[in-house]
Parts: structure tokens; sequence; C-alpha cells
């Protein structure tokens, strides 16, 4: 084999999981070059929430949360289960916390804030806590990338400059209700005024979560090279030497990371693996994640694991658009979804995942959200301010329903009128309590409530005009791929490993396995197991190039 380049570790994927390993792999002493398909770095990490779920990380020191390594095990039983092998689960406890220290210490910019109150998805489960676990990244000014900036990936959220991260937009979503919000928001524009006057380019979220390490990898000395799809593995003596990557032999002589996130924009590998129906147009994962280094690490030997499994997400598609997808728009109160048949079928509070789950389970893949004006005006919905008027395409095209009553919105939808009345009417009648699907009765339904109500999650629907919002399952990416061990080495069907071949993110199985336990718990996994794979190269004999 001609090698064009040489590296110790390389790198297949730009997102959070692929730049942590870089840039551990250059903080131990390591070279390192991460290869991305597209014209921008930072993958879905780009366009997520940018948190972590790390229990037991420094930034939860000192808070009102009462937490202990027993406490998370528990939790990672009662929801994982043994659907993920308990040595995986525990790896995850103990080097999560040692992942997030070693880059808080040997970074300038990888910096984190507790989100209290944010709770787990399922906090009333044995371990679980309702004060949460997650960390977010501290908002970031993009002018520190430099030139660098021009090439990340960004998430374009209709914010109209008003930068704000998830526990100030969990305050805001209640500007129509509380002082808190009104608060917050005058916060947050004096902010945009000063971004105005200083220059400053405030990001949050993904974005702030992929600056900070690509600014920490930069300044390591790592490398990133976009415009560079991968091509193969290249494999000598089954063990994984290097890849070929856009007409390039690029050596990697400690070992291959794979971090090229999962195929969601694979039409035809999600025919093949996932529920039906399943759509490419449904998912909000990054473009390019079509499942490239699936059939590589097949060949070489690799064995699979949850390919069948979605990081879902509930999710409106308006027509030649983006898709929205819908996570707080499910909590306010004076909304339902509702099937084809005009049946409630879930707690629309449920954590997203599970929620697309009940989709399937109950034949809701296509469902419809309704909320009337009073909502509209009162909460952030789909992206739009409250009061805000639905764009106007939105609305002429058919795609968004509304009429001045329910039994105009039934006729629209396709759904008998009498049938959709009796339901909202029946949903009407439930102040305290749902008494059907138990909407507000779990912390994580709470969060993003109305506080002002008896229940946060519940009011009625009674102030015309009506809209109909079309759902489908859509998804933030898949979960499945390849079965990885302890040290994230690439195992095969008999559970030896694959020397020099590792992975970490949504091209590995995710170590959640079936469910998804709180805020964060892809970004966590994912960068916690992109450092245990470069940490495991930098202890092992290996020729260095």
């Amino acid at each position: 084999m001609r090698w064009d380049h040489s590296y110790d570790v390389v790198v297949v994927g730009s997102g959070a999981a692929g730049l942590a390993a870089a840039l551990t792999a250059r903080l131990r002493g390591l070279t390192a070059l991460v290869v991305e398909k597209t014209a921008s770095y930072g993958g879905s990490s780009a366009l997520s929430g940018g948190a972590i779920w790390v229990p037991g990380n420094l930034y939860l020191d000192g808070t009102a949360l009462r937490d202990s390594r027993e406490d998370a095990r528990t939790y990672l039983k009662a929801t994982v289960g043994d659907r993920v092998p308990e040595e995986r689960r525990e790896a995850y406890l103990e080097r999560g916390p040692e992942m997030v220290r070693f880059l808080h210490d040997n970074t300038r910019h990888v910096r984190f804030e507790y989100t209290p109150g944010y709770a787990d998805y399922f906090p009333e489960a044995p371990g679980g806590k309702p004060l949460g676990r997650s960390v977010e990244p501290s908002l970031f000014d993009l002018r520190k990338l430099g030139s660098l900036r021009k090439t990340m990936r960004r998430a374009e959220l209709p914010t109209y400059g008003m930068v704000m991260n998830s526990r100030e937009f969990h305050k805001v979503n209640m500007i129509m209700r509380t002082w808190r919000g009104k608060r917050m928001a005058l916060k947050i524009g004096l902010r945009a005024i000063s971004s105005l006057i200083t220059g400053a380019r405030w990001s949050s979220l993904g974005e702030a979560l992929v600056g900070r390490l690509r600014l920490s990898l930069a300044e390591a000395g790592g490398e990133v090279w976009v415009n560079t799809p991968f091509e193969d593995l290249v494999v000598e003596d089954g063990r994984v030497v290097g890849i070929r990557a856009a007409g390039k032999n690029i050596r990697a002589t400690g070992g291959v990371i794979l971090a090229a996130g999962g195929f969601s924009h694979s039409q035809k590998l999600r025919e093949e693996y996932l529920p039906k129906p399943t759509d490419a147009s449904w998912t909000s994962a990054a473009p390019g994640q079509t499942g490239d280094v699936i059939g590589a690490a097949l060949k070489a030997g690799a064995a699979l694991d949850l390919m069948d499994r979605v990081w879902g997400m509930p999710t409106a598609v308006p027509p030649g658009e983006k898709p929205v997808f819908l996570v707080t728009d499910r909590a306010v109160p004076g909304m339902i979804v509702v099937d084809s048949r005009g049946d409630r079928f879930v707690n629309e509070a449920v954590p997203y995942h599970l929620f697309v789950d009940t989709m399937y389970a109950k034949d809701a893949v296509h469902s419809w959200m309704i909320i009337d004006q009073r909502t509209k005006n009162r909460h952030i919905m789909l992206n739009h301010f409250p009061g805000q008027p639905f764009k106007k395409a939105w609305l002429t095209s058919g795609f968004i329903k509304k009429a001045p009553t329910i039994d105009g919105l039934a006729v629209q939808m396709g759904i008998n009128p009498e049938k959709l009345n009796a339901t909202v009417a029946r949903f009407n009648g439930f102040v305290d309590r749902d008494e059907d699907f138990g909407r507000g009765d779990s912390a994580y339904d709470r969060y993003y409530g109305d506080p002002t109500l008896r229940n946060p999650n519940l009011a009625p629907l009674e102030k015309g005009p009506f809209y109909a919002i079309p759902i489908v399952p859509g998804d933030i990416g898949t979960k499945g791929g390849m079965v990885t061990d302890v040290d994230a080495r690439v195992l095969r069907a008999d559970g030896t490993p694959i020397e020099g071949l590792y992975a970490s993110g949504n091209v590995s199985a995710a170590v959640m396995g079936e469910t998804y336990p709180g805020p964060g718990a892809t970004l966590g996994p994912a960068m916690t197991f992109g450092y245990v794979a470069a940490t495991h190269i930098a202890v092992s004999p290996a020729p260095r190039a």
C-alpha cells in the first residue's frame, strides 16, 4: 500500500464524537486527522441541543442535585436494562465523568453549565432525578473561530438574532405567562443589542458545543478535512491500518475511529432496517448521514445491533422545507394530538423517543397536533413566537389546517366531526389530571408546561380559530450500528475485537439501548466513547506516524 498521508489516529466524522476523539488524541500526544464527508464540520451535533447527560460529572458538584454512582447505576438498570451489557453501562458511568474532567482540565474552551430542573426523561423511575443530570455548553462567541467559522455547520434557528441556551428558552417559552419569562426575554434582547454594538457572534446549544470543541482541537494542532468522503477501510492481516477517502490512502498507525453518524438520510437502509413506514424526509439529522461506513465495517467483520431503532422525534414536515421537530410544543396546555381516527392515543408530553415508539405501536404514524388560538397566542409553536402568525405558505398550501370550529377543522382533516368533537370535549373536562393518559403526572411533563395552571400541561381548547398540524414519526438520528466493547473497539459476532477499529456516536450501537434516559443521552456517550477510543489507542503499544 502506498500511503498519501499518515497519522496516529484517523477519525471519520466531525460531530461531537469525532471532535472529542481527535482532541483527546492530540492532548495525549498523538497526531490526529478528522475527515468529514460534507463541506461543513459539526454533523448532527451542531444541529442539536448540545447537552450531555453524564451522571457524576464535575459540573453537577455543589448543585442541589443529590446524586450518586449507585443512583445512576440503578436508573440505567431501570431504563436501559439488560438490552445493553452491564459492563458497557458501568463503563459509561466510570468514563463519562472522566471525559468531562479531562477536557475541562486540558482545554480553555470546553465548558458546560448545569440546567437545573430539566428532568431525567423518566424521573419517577428508580434512581431517576426530577432536577435532572443534564449540562449544556456555555454560550460561545463564534468570532473566536476565525476562518474556521466558515466551514462550521449552522443550525440556523429562527430566533431573529436572540441567542439563548435551553435554560433561558425554558423561561422565554412562558413570556406571555410569567414575569420570569418577561425578564429573561429582556435579558436576551439586551444581549442581542450588545452583540450589534460589539460585533459578538454568540452561539448556543449544539453550535456552541461544536465551536468549543473545534477551537480546542485547532489549538491542540489537530486537523479537520472537509469535503473528504470516506470510501473504505484498509485492512492488513485482520487489522485496520487506515482508510481510503476522497481518493487518498490515509494511514492510521494507532487506529481508525468511526464517528460518522447513522443512516437517517439513506432511504435504502431505512427500508432495510427500520419499522415501516419510514421516510428519509422525516429526519432532522445532518445531511450526508447515509451509513457509508456500515458496509465497510461489515466487510471487515463487524457485528451490528439496534439497527431497527432511532432517536425518535415527532416531527412536522412543511412542504419543501426542513423538518420541524416538536419538543416543547407537546408540553404546553391547550393542545392535543390525535390519530387519523380522531382519538388521543398518548400523553402528548412524554419524552420524544417514547412518543414515536407509541405512534408505531398504536397505528398512529400519521397524526395531528391540534391547538386553539389562545394556545397560539400564549406559547412558542413550531418555531413561531406567541401570537406570530404561521407562515402564510403553510396555510395556503393546506399543510396546516385552520377553521373557526372543531367541526370545520375535522372536515379538513378527513376525520368524523362527531368523533373529534367528543375527543376535544373529553380533554376539555380535565383540569387537575388527565384521566386518560396522565399528562402532567411526571416532572418531565411539567418542565415545559405553564406554571400558572393547576396542572401545567392542561387547558381546554375552546377559543377559535383552531389549527391542525400533521406530524410524523421523525428522528434526530439512528441509534443502531457497530457493536463495541468498553474500550470502544468494534467487535465481531464472536465478541473478539477488530484490531485498529473503534466506533462512537450514532455509527455504533447505542449504550442507551432502546431507550433515552435523559437530555444529552446521545451526545454524552458519543463524546465519552470517542474519548475512550483515543485514550485506548494512546496507551496501546503500536507504531506511531
